[in-house]
């Protein structure tokens, strides 16, 4: 592999990197805030978000 062949293999890695981060940032921003209620076979589960 000569050198501008590894060079785009590294920013090729570099940006699907970043587009994942951008991805998970954008999912856990929205996600709803606010209390969460559950009903299982423990009971009534309450968790503050």
């Amino acid at each position: 592999m000569n050198r501008s062949n590894g060079l785009y293999v590294i920013i090729g890695v570099l940006v699907v990197a970043v587009i994942g981060l951008g991805a998970y940032i954008f999912h856990e921003e929205s996600k709803p805030r606010g209390i969460e209620m559950s009903i299982g076979k423990n009971g009534v589960s309450i968790e503050q978000n």
